[in-house]
């Protein structure tokens, strides 16, 4: 920066010395410098003075409108590399914030694969209690088995009759016990399956939180994106800062080709520089808008028209719908109240000018 600054001040001292040469050529250029002839006795002789004041006054004037265009460029520069520098603070806030949700997507991916191991151990569980009942029916049918031939053995056996009740007794015994078991194992089901069901319940109330993080990071990553293409805008819009430096240089140069169209020149590149600044601020505004506005898939498409008072520090005091979609108009408002505090130039005109200023919103 002070590498450009030395820069403009050699190349002001170069103009300034062709201007100073330029003015006293054409001073020079209007005196009377033929041979003196001898005049008769008693006739005057006629002279032209340059009076040195009058070259030295517009030689310093000429002098201060250069340096004052030469201080208002370098501190527009400066504020340009200020908000290049918030535009990348901001951008690396949202690479931080991704990381974070990177981290938290892989801790909930690792939930999901702990449920589906929690539910492959439940239907393991599931299976052998199955396994466990068929073995139940299977005693249970042994024992009815033993009964019947219990009871067989009794009508053909009638001496044997009492050995027979009690082979029935114990077989009712197994009997009652297999049925014991059978319960057992229906309760231990019963349990099992509404362990599957909390599990799978987890399962998918920890896919909804997957969702939701990979939602979140999806919108991050936008958010990302929009701060990039605003720091890129910014440096487009400090390039082309230069340029119109440039420009007005140029303009500077045809000013000092004659004294005569100076006022009028000055004039000009003055008005060109005012209405390129209030752009440019407008411009920064609809960007801190657009970062505030809380964007809904049918504004897609939509534009706002928004007109804002400010104060001359650039503190919001009103803001008025001029025209466009109502919805999108009422987030605009919004967005507009949340960011209250505008940035405000240096340069009074400007400034002035940024006191009311109308805005065209539209959503990327």
């Amino acid at each position: 920066m002070k590498k450009k600054q030395n820069n403009n001040y050699t190349g002001s001292t170069v103009i300034s010395v062709l201007l100073h040469a330029a003015l006293i050529g054409g001073l020079l250029w209007g005196a009377d410098f033929t041979s003196v002839t001898h005049q008769p006795k008693g006739q005057s002789i006629e002279a032209v003075v340059i009076d040195p004041n009058v070259v030295n006054e517009q030689a310093r004037k000429i002098r201060q409108q250069r340096e004052e265009a030469q201080r208002q460029e370098s501190d527009r520069l400066r504020r340009l590399e200020q908000q290049a520098e918030l535009l990348e603070k901001q951008r690396e806030q949202e690479e931080k914030r991704l990381r974070e949700l990177r981290a938290e997507k892989l801790a909930a991916e690792k939930a999901a694969r702990d449920a589906e191991v929690e539910r492959k151990r439940i239907a393991e569980a599931k299976q052998k209690a199955a396994d466990e009942q068929r073995k139940a029916e299977a005693a249970a049918r042994v024992a009815q088995e033993k009964a019947a031939a219990a009871e067989a053995e009794r009508v053909r056996r009638v001496e044997e009759q009492r050995k027979a009740e009690q082979a029935a007794k114990q077989a009712e015994a197994e009997r009652q016990k297999a049925l014991a078991e059978q319960r057992k194992a229906e309760e231990e089901r019963q349990r099992k399956l509404a362990e599957k069901q909390r599990a799978e319940e987890e399962a998918r109330q920890a896919e909804e939180e997957r969702q939701r993080k990979l939602a979140e990071k999806k919108k991050a990553e936008e958010e990302a994106r929009k701060a990039e293409e605003a720091r890129k805008e910014a440096e487009r819009k400090a390039a082309e800062a230069k340029r119109k430096q440039a420009e007005q240089e140029a303009a500077l140069n045809e000013l000092f080709s004659g004294l005569e169209s100076e006022s009028a020149t000055r004039d000009t590149a003055r008005g060109r520089y005012i209405s390129d600044e209030v752009s440019r601020y407008g411009s920064i505004y609809t960007q801190m808008i657009r970062q505030n506005l809380l964007v809904d898939n049918s504004f897609l498409g939509q534009e706002c028209v928004v007109k804002m008072r400010l104060s001359g520090t650039g503190l919001l005091l009103d803001v008025t719908e001029v025209g466009g979609n109502k919805s999108l108009c009422r987030a605009t408002k919004a967005a507009v109240l949340k960011v209250s505090s505008f940035p405000m130039p240096d340069d009074k005109d400007v400034a002035a000018q940024l006191q009311s200023i109308e805005l065209t919103v539209k959503p990327e």
